[in-house]
């Protein structure tokens, strides 16, 4: 059975995606099709599809899946736009409510300005967690990892916000191939579940720049829980104290790591919404929930 099925596109500083209200029909489409959607020349066009989802232990709960139709535990810029998106089509009376999601249950709030603050949670240095493998030490900071590529190696920093993180310190942020590089980090042997890879500049004591290469999406023009786990790593490397706004090709976001009281992440930013639209859907050709 062929249906027209509503869905709305959003971007939080260029980072984009196509939400779905399956609050009532609880459906979620084949890996195939998600991959098909997100194809900017035979799709819609995005970075991920966002699931609109009832919850037992929370207001909503929100499953994302990345381009190649892998389905993510969170994404920072993916939840401002989902609380944006369920204020807009009036699914909540509230400004600020709760989300279940794969890293947990995280708590947006819509600000007068039309911004989105997010509490998400605390960062988990545990290499276990990560997860990351073959260092000796259980929290990994400042350590060395070769790649094949041209014999390069860098000192890298993880940290899990709910998904994992390589970040990396350089001053020469335009000059590294973060097409290359980031492949091979997110693939790399030592992190069994591949990883996200942000490379990151110091402005000044409030100020990174950032780029990003995503596991399951690849270049994009910003990353929310990696402008966390960047201000995360950047305090344990005394580059900043605690906070910073982190500058991506996409825009601006504000993190807080509340480190001396609730050791809790605050990401603030914006969510705006690009266009609504229907497309036609075969029920008999996807998978149902899953």
């Amino acid at each position: 059975m062929v249906i027209l099925m509503y869905f709305s596109k959003w971007q939080a500083c260029g980072n984009d995606f196509i939400i779905f209200n399956s609050f009532k029909n609880k459906f979620i489409f084949s890996s195939e099709f998600v991959k098909k959607l997100c194809n900017r020349n035979f799709g819609i066009g995005a970075d991920g599809i966002i699931y609109v989802l009832p919850s037992l232990d929370a207001d909503f709960k929100m499953r994302i899946f990345n381009s190649d139709g892998s389905e993510a535990e969170m994404c920072g810029n993916g939840i401002r736009c989902f609380a944006k998106f369920v204020v807009n089509q009036k699914l909540i009376n509230k400004s600020s409510f709760s989300v279940e999601t794969g890293a947990g249950i995280l708590f947006p709030e819509i600000l007068k300005n039309g911004n989105v603050c997010v509490d998400m949670g605390i960062p988990n240095l545990n290499s276990d967690d990560i997860p990351v493998k073959g260092f000796s030490k259980k929290v990994v900071i400042d350590e060395l990892l070769n790649i094949s590529h041209e014999n390069t190696a860098y000192r890298i920093n993880c940290v899990s916000m709910g998904n994992p993180h390589c970040v990396i310190f350089t001053d020469k942020i335009d000059s590294i191939n973060i097409e290359a590089d980031g492949s091979i980090i997110e693939n790399h042997k030592q992190f069994p579940k591949k990883t996200n890879v942000e490379f990151v500049q110091k402005i000044s004591d409030s100020i990174l720049r950032m780029k990003v290469w995503e596991r399951g999406a690849g270049i994009t023009l910003a990353c929310g829980t990696g402008s966390c786990a960047a201000v995360v790593a950047a305090t344990l490397n005394n580059l900043v104290n605690n906070k910073a706004d982190v500058i991506l090709d996409g825009g601006k976001l504000n993190i807080f790591w509340d480190k001396d009281k609730t050791n809790h992440v605050f990401m603030t930013g914006p969510a705006e919404k690009v266009f609504d639209g229907n497309i036609e859907v075969d029920y008999e050709q996807h998978d149902g929930i899953r």
